[in-house]
């Protein structure tokens, strides 16, 4: 692969996946190509960024389907090593950086240990395809801010692209997860996006942040979804925000399970 890119002398956009493709992923090689990148995507379900062994083994597995998928797409370069490709064998590759209150907030007090496993294997797979850009998903806002803050800690050589997130119809983030969801739940999902939206408004609107948080959560709650927190941050450090006029950047950010699946998801209520 990295033979091939070289010879190829053009600017090469990544796109890391754990597979189980949907219209988000697409969109990252579809941006790529735009920028005119050779447009590189790995399928690559990390060991490391799983709290819960049962929860790596039931992630949906479907290279073949993946793989015309991202053909369709433009894709030029499908790599799907082996965990052993990836971490051989005796080779200590972990990341241990200090990246302050970013990965300790939210999905770092519900998943410890996770944005280090994801933090190491994004660094590894930068390392190997060493892409000009790196595309991803708005969808894990977390993730995609401490990933800028690693590049900029280790000064890598790599442009981090944020596409924005693609939703179904009916407004629910696209996830490989969402192939889990019974058909009750798939009904009730939607309402996530519906609170994000009327927390935008209603922050707009004067109301602060602290009685918006607790008017969702209760709003999740009474849809029949179990949440585990929403919060309203700052955009670059993730501290909780308290009114409109103490930050530029503000977001929302959520995760909530609906029946036995996690869904996470965010907006931008103010930039």
């Amino acid at each position: 692969m990295q033979q091939w890119l070289n010879e190829q002398n053009q600017l090469v956009g990544f796109a890391p996946t754990m597979g189980a493709l949907h219209e988000g992923h697409l969109e990252l090689i579809r941006s790529a190509k735009k920028d005119g990148c050779l447009a590189v995507a790995s399928i690559f379900v990390n060991p490391t960024q799983f709290n819960d062994p049962a929860d790596l083994e039931k992630y949906p597995r479907m290279p073949e389907k993946d793989a015309a998928l991202l053909s369709e797409a433009g894709c030029d370069v499908l790599f799907m090593p082996e965990v052993e490709e990836v971490y051989p064998p005796g080779e200590d590759f972990t990341i241990d950086l200090d990246f302050q209150q970013l990965d300790k907030v939210m999905e770092g007090k519900f998943r410890p240990g996770h944005f280090k496993g994801m933090a190491t294997v994004v660094n590894r797979l930068l390392d190997i395809v060493k892409p000009d850009k790196l595309y991803m998903g708005q969808k894990d806002f977390q993730q995609l801010s401490i990933v800028r803050d690693m590049i900029r800690q280790l000064s890598l050589p790599v442009e981090l692209v944020m596409c924005p997130t693609v939703r179904e119809e009916d407004g629910l983030a696209m996830s490989s997860r969402n192939l889990r969801l019974s058909p009750e739940m798939r009904t009730t999902a939607p309402v996530i996006h519906q609170t994000l939206q009327w927390a935008k408004s209603a922050l707009q609107e004067g109301m602060s942040a602290s009685e918006i948080e607790k008017q969702a959560l209760l709003t999740f709650t009474e849809a029949g979804l179990q949440p585990e927190y929403f919060d309203i941050v700052n955009g670059n450090t993730l501290v909780k925000v308290q009114d409109k006029s103490s930050s530029g950047f503000i977001v929302a950010c959520t995760a909530a399970f609906a029946g036995d699946v996690r869904l996470i998801d965010n907006l931008i209520l103010q930039s």
